[in-house]
């Protein structure tokens, strides 16, 4: 007859067990829930994940059953995997915005490709399951709502603006509340209260991370964001070139002074791959991967140059929805899964 397992060993195994990025193990981040275990020492339990944009889920699956398997007389091991998204503590004593995490997306010039960075970043985070939003504040060129495929949104509700909702990601944009083709010739305060607006009298919900597509530069609306709620962390866009670069390390500067953590940067429209598979350099290679080792921060992935990236995105479509399985749509979703991991890190310290 074998010797009865309890739940204190089924801890004690996991103990051992170590989150590869975290550097912490499964019990003590309080990942394990729900143990039960069968008179046959048959063994159950949930494993709850900081981000279901966790990379390394199948590894810590692993790791996990291996280790309760040891115990003798173990019988079977079924494991459950969920997730919860780790929350900023600064966000968490905002009740204003039921929001865990704010991602910056910014560029220290325009024409690089940030706003479609945004809105894939953000698909590619809702994608795994999590709740998203996207905050366009580009408010001199709103042009999420085209690349998300919107137009309008619902009517007001107690006194607060619906967003849209496309392709699983909540979105807000100045685009929605002007003529189309209306210029804005706006100047700081009213930027200031907009900026405003679209945090409070928003309903977003309860969200796991809300995306916010900045306008290029470092002027009245970075500053109003900042000011206004504890941005989780920035990420900066840029082409290879010298003269993207220069800009965009002005954005990291900018981040830098306002005390906003940095995911890392993302270097956009890299050589084109062509049929054959040899590459057509338009813009240079390894820029950003330089200027990110530069000012030691993480180089978060390199998108080449794709006519089917714009041709979806103007049509409402973006690429990772699109084409899901599609070189681009791989190294967004890859994307993705580090920003929640950087993001998962640092709520935990």
């Amino acid at each position: 007859m074998p010797k009865s397992i309890t739940e204190q060993d089924v801890l004690n195994q996991l103990k051992t067990v170590m989150d590869p990025e975290l550097h912490k193990d499964l019990v003590s981040l309080g990942m394990i829930k729900d143990i039960q275990v069968s008179e046959d020492n048959d063994v159950s339990f949930t494993i709850e994940l900081t981000t279901p944009a966790c990379p390394l889920r199948n590894r810590i699956e692993t790791d996990a059953r291996q280790a309760v398997l040891q115990l003798p007389g173990i019988n079977e091991v079924k494991i459950n995997m969920s997730a919860r998204v780790a929350q900023n503590q600064q966000l968490k004593e905002n009740v204003e915005i039921p929001v865990k995490n704010i991602i910056a997306i910014s560029s220290g010039k325009g024409g690089v490709g940030k706003s479609t960075i945004a809105v894939n970043l953000a698909i590619a985070l809702a994608d795994t399951g999590a709740k998203v939003g996207i905050m366009d504040a580009d408010f001199y060129g709103p042009n999420v709502p085209t690349m998300m495929g919107v137009s309008e949104i619902p009517g007001p509700q107690n006194n607060k603006l619906i967003p849209a909702v496309a392709h699983g990601v909540k979105v807000m944009s100045i685009g929605f509340l002007v003529k189309p083709g209306q210029p804005l010739i706006w100047r700081g305060p009213l930027l200031h209260s907009t900026v405003r607006q679209f945090l409070v009298d928003v309903d977003w919900g309860d969200l796991d991370y809300l995306v916010v597509d900045l306008p290029p530069g470092t002027g009245d609306v970075q500053l109003s964001l900042a000011q206004h709620i504890p941005v989780t962390c920035g990420v900066i866009v840029t082409m290879p070139q010298k003269v993207s670069l220069d800009d965009a390390s002005r954005g990291v500067e900018m981040f830098q002074k306002l005390n906003i953590p940095i995911a890392g940067v993302i270097e956009n429209m890299g050589p084109m791959i062509l049929p054959d598979g040899s590459t057509l350099d338009i813009f240079g290679e390894g820029g950003g991967e330089q200027m990110a080792g530069a000012y030691g921060l993480p180089f978060l992935g390199r998108i080449a140059v794709d006519p089917e990236i714009r041709k979806f995105g103007d049509a409402g479509v973006p690429i990772i929805k699109q084409s899901p399985d599609s070189r681009a749509a791989i190294q967004f979703n890859a994307i993705a899964c580090e920003v929640a991991s950087y993001l998962s890190q640092l709520n935990l310290k």
